[in-house]
């Protein structure tokens, strides 16, 4: 076990990967802003947790409920969290595997802020066009 706030998000993850959104809308902040980068249909700011739900269905509906993450490792302190993961999905009769890094800003016990960072920002924009 870690400390607390590595214990929220890896709960929150495995909360995430068990379809279980009340326990993710949970962790969200009223305020949360949750950035998602690149030049893809998913792309943008998302602000509030209906917002951020809204993102996660439409994630889903985009991959036929086929997106899942693994979870490498999480690293947090009083403030901030890092998750190391690989997402997978499939779309369009493509398959994507990415490796990604996500970095929370934790206020609490919720998540206040989130970015995510793919190693490979080309191939998620092509996979989500």
């Amino acid at each position: 076990m870690g400390n607390a706030n590595e214990d929220l998000i890896r709960g929150g993850y495995e909360a995430f990967s068990a379809g279980d959104f009340n326990a993710v809308l949970a962790l969200l902040a009223d305020d949360i802003i949750w950035h998602a980068g690149g030049s893809n249909q998913l792309a943008g700011d998302y602000r509030g947790p209906q917002e951020v739900m809204g993102l996660f269905g439409r994630l889903f509906e985009l991959t036929g409920g086929t997106f899942r993450l693994d979870v490498h490792d999480v690293l947090a302190d009083d403030t901030h969290g890092v998750v190391f993961l690989t997402t997978s999905a499939e779309r369009d009769g493509q398959t994507l595997a990415s490796r990604r890094v996500d970095i929370w800003h934790l206020a609490g016990r919720k998540a206040t802020e989130f970015w995510t960072i793919s190693e490979d920002q080309d191939q998620l924009d092509e996979f989500y066009r």
